[in-house]
């Protein structure tokens, strides 16, 4: 069987130690410590760049299934990311400095796509007394641009927003953000086996660039 392949991000302005990074290298054990389990740990740059240059080649290899694991800066909650938006924003450079080459991902594909295992994530993240919330709108930087990338290609994907980890310490409760505890890599574990029983498809044609 193909691994399971759990992508996280790098560190980007603003957020020098991404916790989505650690976060995948969790779920990437659990996974590879359960039978018959195999999984790959990919931490992009945060870079647009690193879309084409590690992002593709590893889907590529068409894996079992994909987890994408981000930071949302502002959330307080876990977001389950419903689908992606064919935009991004000239605003906001990534780690490298260079913004996003064009307001549009790919012209000749559709304004969004969608992941169709995010109401079954929601359910085993609250079974595990996780705060996870569905959300429409995966953001206009990388995450939403990897995330509509990984779409594309057919394979069982789903991405998933965690909120940075709090910079003071207190007491954790159900739902936090922090990758303390194991509770939220067993449970995003839990998700990526789901997730990798699902149905693939052959990928779309590609889009003129």
């Amino acid at each position: 069987m193909s691994p399971i392949l759990v992508t996280g991000f790098g560190p980007f302005p603003g957020m020098p130690a991404n916790p989505s990074a650690a976060l995948a290298r969790a779920v990437g054990q659990r996974l590879r410590r359960a039978p018959g389990g195999a999984a790959r740990v990919l931490v992009l740059r945060t870079a647009y760049a690193a879309i084409a240059d590690a992002l593709l080649p590893a889907l590529a290899e068409r894996p079992a299934a994909v987890l994408m694991l981000g930071v949302a800066t502002r959330a307080r909650r876990i977001r389950v990311e419903i689908r992606a938006r064919n935009r991004a924003s000239r605003l906001y450079p990534d780690a490298s400095g260079r913004p996003a080459a064009r307001l549009v991902l790919d012209p000749g594909a559709p304004a969004a796509r969608g992941g169709a295992a995010a109401a079954q994530a929601l359910a085993i993240l609250r079974r595990q007394g996780l705060d996870a919330r569905p959300s429409n709108d995966a953001g206009r930087y990388l995450c939403n641009a990897s995330y509509f990338a990984a779409l594309a290609t057919g394979l069982p994907v789903l991405f998933v927003h965690i909120p940075p980890v709090p910079r003071t310490r207190r007491p954790r409760r159900p739902g936090d953000g922090g990758v303390s505890g194991g509770c939220q890599a067993a449970a995003l574990a839990e998700v990526a086996r789901r997730l990798a029983r699902l149905p693939g498809r052959p990928a779309p044609a590609a889009g003129p660039a």
